[in-house]
């Protein structure tokens, strides 16, 4: 069974500033700060769906849990161990900021059953991070992985495209600093700029337009490849779909099936690669898994029309006991 969490959003909480493009109602589609009272409801609802608690966590997010006051702090950790040690769920997840880790901090956490770590690191390049108003410098993002490695947690690290002053270059440069920390999962969220935010004020003045989702998916397509290529995992690309975010959106690379879209344009290209050497003359069936048919043909077909404007002839066939990403090509006669 798949790995599954019981999400507590705790928007804004603890944050020391306002980073460029943050607006926490929008992102987590709330405002009111979570009580111990919703952990217990929130357990309760998944357990009456009957999640499978030993691939299940009880998560923090949406604010930077650490920095939070103590006493809300640990009343959200004791409300949550309550129900780890009733149903043996896999653990405690929360996501923070890198310049909210330290010892003290990390013995607290380990005593309450944390076991997994999301640090926003969104950049390794200092002068992106001081642009969106960070309040961190890459280092504090090394420094903090490091300590969270050496406590024993399981460590995420969270990284953003298309910044202000960002590019993809430096993007790239970010996700191979990421690599070098050795995190056991990775979040890749294009910006998406929201309505009262530092980034919407930007725009506004034309002084910054975020790269739209046709413009980065093939980017971060790449991304994709290159952080599984480590066998780190990319558990979330792109930012969950939302009526709040579609509302409050006024410009960047939202789209409510991001990492499909991602992966139309692998399948797109592993696809091409396969057929380089063949002869435009005749007409090819293409396998994958038949799981991932839909995205090997891509959202609306595009790829079987990308394919059809290069030259090919082709169909896209679903077929058993293919990996993921694995190609086929068989002429038809």
């Amino acid at each position: 069974m798949s790995h599954s969490n019981i999400s507590i959003f705790v928007p804004h909480k603890g944050c020391p500033n306002d980073c460029s493009f943050c607006n926490q109602r929008a992102i987590s589609g709330q405002t009111v700060p979570a009580t111990p009272l919703d952990v217990e409801n929130a357990v309760k609802v998944a357990i009456e769906y009957n999640v499978d608690p030993k691939n299940t966590e009880i998560a923090f997010f949406g604010g930077s849990f650490t920095a939070i006051e103590r006493d809300y702090m640990l009343s959200l950790l004791t409300a949550a161990k309550h129900f780890l040690d009733i149903y043996n769920f896999k653990g405690i997840r929360v996501s923070t900021r890198p310049d909210c880790i330290d010892e003290s901090i990390l013995e607290t956490l380990k005593n309450y059953g944390v076991t997994a770590i999301e640090l926003g690191a969104q950049s390794m390049c200092d002068d992106v991070l001081l642009a969106n108003r960070r309040g961190h410098t890459a280092e504090d993002v090394r420094n903090a992985s490091k300590l969270i490695r050496e406590y024993g947690f399981e460590l995420g690290l969270q990284m953003m495209t298309g910044l202000y002053k960002s590019d993809f270059t430096k993007d790239e440069y970010t996700a191979r600093e990421i690599i070098k920390l050795q995190p056991d999962t990775v979040r890749v969220y294009p910006t998406v700029v929201l309505k009262n935010t530092h980034l919407g004020f930007l725009q506004e003045k034309g002084e910054y337009i975020a790269p739209t989702a046709e413009e980065t998916a093939p980017f971060c397509a790449k991304l994709l490849q290159i952080f599984e290529n480590e066998n780190i995992r990319v558990i979330k690309l792109g930012l969950h779909s939302s009526e709040t975010v579609e509302s409050d959106m006024v410009g960047g690379a939202y789209h409510p099936a991001f990492r499909e879209l991602c992966e139309g344009h692998i399948y797109l290209q592993k696809i091409l690669e396969k057929l380089s050497k063949k002869d435009k003359n005749l007409e090819y069936a293409i396998y994958v898994n038949k799981k991932v048919l839909s995205k090997a043909k891509g959202q609306q077909k595009r790829n079987e029309k990308a394919l059809k404007n290069q030259g090919f002839h082709c169909i896209i066939k679903g077929k058993e006991n293919l990996e993921e990403f694995q190609i086929e090509v068989a002429e038809i006669t």
